[in-house]
């Protein structure tokens, strides 16, 4: 039997990394080794991805589950609870958190289960790429209202919230910025959606119409130019504020009880050995 301590090592790990695990679990990993676990956690291909077809031929329903909350949410919590990669998986949920939408406005499960499985795929990878590919998501462009971002009427929606809550933080930014980056994401908008009636609902695409962006010059962050919505983001992810704005966001929700400020520099670390008492 193992070690009492690897055992609370363990089981800390797992609850940093994963949702918790069983006594058995914790027993076979601590077997495995802590390296070798850790190892297994940033690789998640390494496991198996969860199976849908047993939860398709329980609920049948799950497979587009429209506007009905009790699939949507079924759908999720099969995968919360059957995944074989619960890193891969608590990023997903912790990139949830963060971008965050909803069925209160988007009406739409399964545009917003096609956005979780977004998460699962890029939420382990580049910062940068995972806010363009967000930036381009339908559900994303719908809840903040960029589909109403015109090159003649800006919508200050998605610009703000990119820089306030998606990257650098408030104090970091001007309203000016706010207004160019806007600028930038003019035209950024999905297909126009087809009627529900008679084969129900379609997936949202995304669409880039030049003829509705504002291709003028741009002021943003000290750089100057005919932005485009990847400049932003290229000089967004260039910012120190931005490096320190997203350790801090993981730091608070993966580590709750270590609720400690970043120092002035930016410090990036992976899962490491600490006290298994948080």
């Amino acid at each position: 039997m193992a070690h009492q301590d690897d055992i609370a090592l363990m089981a800390h790990l797992m609850r940093r990394a994963g949702f918790g695990a069983t006594r058995d679990e914790l027993e076979a990993r601590v077997a495995k080794g802590y390296d070798a676990t850790v190892d297994e956690l940033l690789n998640p291909a390494s496991q198996p991805a969860v199976d849908p077809y047993t939860l398709l031929r329980h609920q049948p329903a799950a497979l587009l589950p429209g506007g009905q909350p009790p699939m949507g949410n079924v759908n999720y919590m099969y995968y919360l609870v059957n995944t074989k990669r619960p890193l891969q998986e608590k990023m997903a949920l912790f990139w949830h958190s963060v971008f965050a939408t909803g069925n209160s406005k988007v009406d739409n499960y399964d545009q917003l289960l096609e956005q979780i499985e977004l998460f699962r795929r890029r939420g382990m990878g580049n910062y940068r790429d995972l806010l363009v590919t967000i930036a381009k998501n339908p559900t994303m462009i719908f809840w903040l209202d960029n589909n109403q971002n015109h090159g003649t009427a800006v919508n200050e929606n998605w610009g703000r919230e990119l820089l306030e809550l998606f990257s650098l933080g408030a104090g970091n930014y001007t309203e000016v910025d706010v207004r160019e980056a806007s600028r930038a994401f003019t035209g950024w908008t999905f297909e126009t959606k087809l009627p529900r009636l008679p084969y129900g609902r379609f997936p949202w695409k995304f669409e880039y119409r030049p003829e509705d962006h504002d291709d003028g010059e741009k002021t943003f962050l000290g750089h100057k130019g005919h932005f485009n919505g990847e400049d932003i983001i290229d000089i967004v992810v260039q910012q120190d504020a931005c490096a320190k704005f997203i350790c801090l966001t993981c730091t608070t929700s993966l580590s709750p009880t270590n609720r400690r400020s970043l120092p002035g520099r930016s410090r990036s670390r992976g899962i490491r050995r600490r006290s298994p008492r948080s």
